[in-house]
């Protein structure tokens, strides 16, 4: 077997562990906060194990470190809203306001990282709203909220998203995880006073959530991001931008299966999700095509 079909591989199984985010997200019975608290917390701390960690760490600046930490508060926001959209809603409507993520990404990261804004990427950007007005009617009242929530999640994705991009070359990885992760369950455990009782950060968690709970943030955080950093060398970037396309897609399907979700939605929200789907997959061949044209170069089959 090659290297990059090996990565190849390799990368979409960790984007089918990331699927599985939201489905842990559903059965996990704990409210939002605890649970991305115990999720922030447990990667955090096993990262404090890692040597590399600490050689990462021991590199970078104080400014370096508070920014990083300023970006898990983002993270932390990100997750707190993704959960919630799930118990607001179901696993389905979390995951395809998901799929909005890579649109609000054109359109946030040249702000952020200082690059022009592409006219195409706002073209994709104002085509994906029928998609979303289609998912919101097909979406039955009670979950309306959910679907709000999840598009401010995928508002997050947008913003930490591009932070990273334009701060992971002054650290380590792993020190930057650890560092954005330790700071989310911080920031979490501040807050956790504003929230009701029920939903404070430091419930302990059953027998059942605390399996899940540690599931979530071995197998479908850690593991996954080891194996993707092995991968990305010998994957393009936009091999590896189209294949975490894929999540949604996967957590949907998984959702149908386990959870039957597909009885809760209507017709209308499969519509928009099509059109959403078809939306954030062309946009990466089309720009690919669009670039090798101006190089004069083949576009390059993946």
């Amino acid at each position: 077997m090659s290297d990059s079909l090996r990565a190849w591989l390799q990368i979409h199984f960790c984007v089918l562990l990331w699927g599985f985010t939201a489905i842990l997200g559903k059965a996990i019975t704990l409210p939002a906060l605890p649970l991305v608290w115990w999720r922030m917390t447990l990667v955090a701390a096993s990262l404090l194990i890692v040597p590399t960690f600490w050689r990462g760490i021991a590199k970078l600046s104080l400014r370096q470190m508070a920014t990083f930490a300023g970006i898990g508060t983002v993270v932390a926001a990100h997750w707190l809203t993704f959960y919630g959209a799930i118990k607001l809603s179901n696993a389905s409507v979390a995951a395809t306001s998901m799929a909005l993520s890579p649109v609000l990404i054109a359109l946030v990261e040249p702000l952020i990282v200082g690059r022009r804004f592409d006219v195409r990427e706002l073209f994709f950007g104002i085509a994906v709203i029928p998609g979303v007005a289609l998912v919101v009617g097909g979406t039955p009242s009670y979950m309306r909220a959910g679907v709000a929530v999840g598009v401010l999640s995928a508002f997050f994705v947008a913003i930490f998203g591009s932070l990273n991009k334009r701060f992971i070359d002054h650290g380590d990885a792993l020190s930057i995880t650890g560092l954005e992760m330790g700071a989310g369950a911080l920031v979490l455990a501040l807050a956790s006073p504003l929230f009701p009782k029920s939903e404070a950060a430091f419930v302990i968690p059953d027998r059942h959530d605390a399996i899940l709970l540690f599931v979530l943030a071995m197998g479908c955080t850690l593991l996954p991001f080891a194996l993707s950093l092995v991968a990305l060398r010998h994957l393009t970037a936009f091999a590896t931008g189209l294949a975490v396309n894929m999540e949604p897609v996967y957590a949907i399907l998984l959702a149908i299966v386990i959870f039957g979700e597909q009885k809760e939605l209507g017709a209308a929200f499969y519509a928009g999700v099509g059109i959403i789907f078809v939306v954030v997959f062309s946009h990466p061949f089309l720009a690919r095509y669009s670039s090798a044209s101006v190089t004069g170069e083949a576009p390059v089959r993946e």
